[in-house]
């Protein structure tokens, strides 16, 4: 498939301020789109957007992606000033660090909002003028987790298969409309990710994980992410030899892998 092209095309990301969606914000607008960042935090959000190349070109709204008023209305701010989004980039999310029986159904809830309902929730908001349009990417940041369910990470690995299999089934009722849908499943990246991550009462556990700083580097991630959706791929696995090995043996091999998952000692 022939390469999409991203020169002024309006790119909206969530969880736009650290991590992730801070360095596909940066690879995004190396590409030469327009891009919109979203988060909670417009002190964050306002350094992301001074760090991009050419940043009067760009912009952020502040939204609480769990909020449905601030999405809509922050949506409304994006169409007054850019009169379209051509990509949406689903990227805000959490993870946890807790086992089963010492997760509260409170938490179990909290992170099913973040990580799966608000995705599907400002993708709903945002698809029917993308459809009117004929055109539009729609990108959803799952997780490796959500290919392999491991321990404490029970609710987080079940929101990012949710959102896999709900982003499959948009892909099949869109795709003669002009609408790609692409999934991207991340492994281990040095982020703040497991500094945020929820324990079992829901507050985050405030350290990082040793899987976690030796990941891939967020830049290299994003670019290599970017460059995926662009060539036309829906289905990108982004990690290690570890996690590439365990997504392959889920498919082919399961209760190998199941076995190998129950010996290890992830935490």
């Amino acid at each position: 498939m022939s390469n999409i092209n991203l020169n002024d095309q309006v790119v909206w990301i969530t969880g736009a301020s650290s991590g992730i969606g801070r360095a596909l914000a940066q690879v995004c607008a190396v590409q030469g789109a327009q891009v919109i960042l979203s988060a909670r935090r417009e002190d964050e959000l306002k350094a992301v957007l001074q760090d991009l190349p050419a940043p009067e070109r760009h912009d952020y709204v502040v939204m609480d992606v769990t909020n449905e008023q601030q999405v809509v209305d922050a949506y409304q701010q994006i169409l007054q000033r850019k009169g379209k989004v051509d990509w949406l980039i689903n990227n805000a999310g959490i993870s946890q660090r807790a086992l089963i029986s010492e997760t509260s159904m409170q938490t179990e809830r909290k992170i099913m909002e973040i990580d799966y309902f608000a995705q599907v929730c400002l993708t709903k908001i945002v698809l029917p003028k993308m459809l009117a349009q004929g055109h539009g990417q729609i990108v959803f940041v799952s997780s490796v987790a959500g290919l392999i369910g491991t321990q404490y990470r029970a609710t987080y690995s079940a929101a990012k298969a949710a959102i896999h299999m709900w982003a499959n089934s948009l892909r099949a009722e869109v795709a003669d409309q002009g609408i790609g849908v692409a999934v991207i499943f991340p492994g281990f990246v040095q982020t703040n990710v497991s500094f945020n991550a929820l324990n079992g009462a829901g507050q985050p556990q405030a350290h990082q994980d040793e899987a976690i700083e030796q990941g891939l580097d967020v830049d290299t991630f994003a670019k290599a992410a970017i460059r995926a959706v662009m060539s036309g791929q829906e289905y990108i696995v982004i990690g290690g030899a570890k996690e590439k090995l365990g997504v392959a043996m889920s498919r082919i091999a399961p209760q190998w892998l199941y076995k190998m998952i129950r010996k290890s000692k992830v935490k």
